[in-house]
């Protein structure tokens, strides 16, 4: 397959929509590591301005502000009085962003949450239903969903090209210094990080894994600490069963030096497709005659990789989840996606952990 038949671009999609009359006024909440990210993707619009920056380190936030020309805050109270934020990114520790997106919502702001919405699947409920009671939008980010390689084969794996699913499997050996994890208090604890290589760095291979193939019905796991003296796992592995019949492996590390791409492989009874990294490396599906037939992929490039360092990663997915909000919240719909949507993988970690735990297999309990 060629590059250019990789047609599903969301970016054009986005560009395509008329111009608003009034972007919609962004505040970015915590102005650390990913927060820069948000800021730059609602500045650079066409449909958002960024308006203010909040963080309880006042460099951050006047430094961040100064950048784009945006209020600077200490307080997320005063930020959410500020008329013109209409919507917030939380881009604060993974503990943090319930509280804060419920209070967001509340105060009459739309939410875009970082990864993961919540680490505890009830604190996900809980903002799932503040945004459906407020009547205000809640998205959470898996840019990754949002690129055109992903969307080609999540189109694929929808029409069944693979024939009955079989196997999908999701290797997430990512690296991450001592160093890493000394740099802020909250980083590999249970408390405000949730867990560690699977909850912060492997979840979004986890959120591809099941948007790909589909619900997982058990796990069992075995995780710990083998080189790291943090409190959570940074190495994990974990069996799955799909709903669909299907049988998985996730293993999932911030341990293995110096990293390496995320792959995720797909198969099925009539077809394989296997991405490395940003890249689709084999495509093969069985033709009329019952022999292999290769589609060319190329090259597909989707942005940098944060396999050993998180402030690699590329920011277009962001740019897109952020553009997509804004036209919600114009056009009156859900964004592309929405916070139910951000349950699933979080569904999963928490199943992979008890599984460690316990030692038993465990069944996933939510819907869809």
């Amino acid at each position: 397959m060629a590059n250019g038949e990789f047609v599903i671009d969301l970016a054009t999609e986005i560009l395509k929509h008329p111009p608003l009359d009034r972007p919609v006024g962004w505040g970015v909440v915590g102005c650390g590591v990913i927060g820069p990210v948000h800021a730059a993707s609602a500045a650079k619009g066409p449909f958002t301005r960024l308006v203010a920056c909040c963080d309880i380190i006042p460099e951050r936030a006047e430094n961040l502000a100064r950048k784009y020309g945006a209020k600077a805050y200490t307080s997320l109270d005063r930020l959410l009085e500020d008329p013109e934020v209409e919507a917030v990114s939380i881009c604060t520790p993974s503990g943090m962003h319930p509280e804060m997106s419920i209070r967001a919502l509340r105060a009459g702001k739309h939410v875009l949450s970082e990864k993961p919405m919540a680490i505890h699947l009830e604190d996900a409920d809980a903002m799932i239903a503040a945004a459906e009671e407020t009547g205000n939008r809640l998205g959470v980010i898996f840019q990754r969903r949002m690129m055109p390689l992903f969307r080609t084969v999540k189109k694929a794996m929808d029409e069944g090209v693979l024939g009955k699913p079989v196997l999908a499997d999701a290797y997430l050996k990512y690296y991450r210094s001592p160093e890493y994890y000394r740099s802020a208090g909250w980083r590999g604890t249970w408390q405000w990080d949730g867990g560690g290589a699977l909850m912060n760095q492997g979840i979004h291979g986890i959120d591809l894994l099941q948007w790909l193939m589909g619900p997982v019905e058990s796990v069992f796991a075995h995780t710990a600490a083998l080189v790291r003296e943090i409190e959570v796992e940074d190495t994990a592995v974990a069996v799955l069963k799909f709903r669909n019949g299907a049988f998985g492996v996730i293993e999932g590390a911030t341990s293995v030096y110096p990293g390496m791409d995320h792959r995720i492989e797909l198969h099925g009874e009539i077809g394989t497709i296997r991405i490395d990294g940003e890249r689709v490396v084999e495509w093969k599906v069985q033709g009329p005659d019952g022999k292999p037939v290769s589609r060319d992929v190329g090259e597909m490039a989707g942005g940098g990789s944060g396999a050993s360092d998180p402030r690699a990663i590329s920011a277009d997915g962001h740019w897109i989840e952020i553009q997509d909000l804004a036209l919600a919240i114009r056009d009156g719909r859900q964004p592309l996606l929405p916070g139910t949507e951000g349950r699933h993988a979080l569904e999963i970690i928490l199943a992979i952990y008890e599984s460690s735990r316990t030692g038993r297999e465990v069944r996933l309990g939510g819907g869809r």
